[in-house]
């Protein structure tokens, strides 16, 4: 195996698509020569691109986004061996339902699942997408391009409903009076664009000292909604674990408190680490479980350095989380099964 480098700033990729945390990213996951690994969240291909040229390894790449999976075609080609065996294999879909999109395609154990919970910048950057109220465009948000859309909640919702989605997604305490101005104005006529949306939030909102848009919140809240984030993560996580051998690592990247809550929770219950009954208890806040399938390999998460943050702002609240299974999982497939079609360890 090829020594990760340490983190350091990342020139964009075509289309203004960063990496973040990617060298912390490498040395955590660790992947090898011949290993198998599933890149769950494939977006701008950053992470693929890396894992791909860190080993001679075989990576399954998971995206909702149409998009995103087009545009990896280009990267899955780059990697052909020509040999009949392609180290890149895109697979259109939600992570969420990442156990049965492999098994489609024979894939029962891997060495390694990465999943970076944020945004592409891809659909960031993209106004046609609503993901951002920093460019005009449809209110839409739908990683999918199916389904009800950003559009169809704001204009739909009922006013307490629409405040419980932005407390409860985007952590928004003036939710009520932001869906009271929401209601109002759609009664004149139907909110359709982001700008519409971002100058209704801003007018009821104060700017923070921080400097953080008002707009960021209520954006935040509904993208989470319009796709099922959180259960989707919950999901996603659940399933990654159950795929993995023994020594096989899971690593995740989360943008936003909802999200790393989620994953802080799920990897220490995974390890057998749980509150003690008392904060009075000598045995201390948390106790490993012997016999645990899994152990953790970040004790606190890893977050980005200074120069990266410097390079890219958007990596600013990233944090990074890893789990390795150390115990076979009860339904695991037999040792010498295939990992995919074909391949043979």
């Amino acid at each position: 195996m090829r020594a990760a480098t340490a983190s350091a700033p990342v020139s964009p990729e075509a289309g203004g698509h960063v990496p973040v945390m990617l060298g912390e990213m490498l040395q955590t996951l660790r992947p090898v020569d011949g290993g198998h690994y599933l890149d769950a969240t494939f977006g701008g291909g950053g992470y693929a691109g890396a894992i791909l040229s860190q080993a001679r390894c075989t990576l399954w790449a998971i995206d909702r986004d149409p998009a995103a999976i087009a545009r990896g075609m280009a990267l899955a080609a780059r990697y052909d061996t020509g040999d009949g065996q392609p180290r890149l294999h895109l697979v259109q879909g939600g992570f969420g339902d990442m156990l049965a999109l492999l098994a489609e395609r024979g894939v029962s154990e891997l060495d390694g699942v990465v999943l970076d919970l944020g945004l592409s910048s891809f659909q960031i950057d993209e106004a046609e997408r609503g993901f951002s109220f920093r460019h005009d465009g449809p209110l839409d948000m739908r990683m999918s391009r199916s389904g009800p859309s950003a559009a169809d909640l704001v204009n739909g919702l009922a006013e307490a409903e629409l405040a419980d989605v932005l407390y409860r997604f985007g952590e928004e305490r003036l939710s009520r009076r932001i869906a009271r101005a929401v209601v109002a104005e759609r009664a004149l006529a139907p909110i359709e664009t982001t700008l519409q949306l971002a100058a209704i939030v801003r007018r009821v909102v104060p700017r923070e000292k921080s400097g953080l848009d008002p707009a960021t919140r209520s954006f935040q809240a509904l993208r989470i909604r319009v796709n099922d984030e959180l259960g989707q993560i919950e999901d996603g996580l659940a399933q990654a674990a159950r795929l993995l051998r023994p020594g096989g690592r899971l690593v995740v990247v989360s943008f936003h408190s909802l999200e790393d809550r989620i994953v802080k929770r799920f990897m220490a219950e995974a390890a057998g680490r749980a509150p003690a009954p008392s904060r009075h208890d000598p045995g201390g806040l948390a106790r490993p479980d012997a016999g645990a399938a899994f152990s953790l390999v970040t004790r606190r998460p890893l977050t980005p350095g200074d120069a990266e943050c410097r390079a890219n702002p958007r990596s600013r609240s990233a944090k990074l989380r890893a789990l390795e299974r150390v115990l076979a999982s009860p339904d695991a497939a037999s040792p010498n099964a295939a990992h995919a079609p074909g391949a043979d360890r």
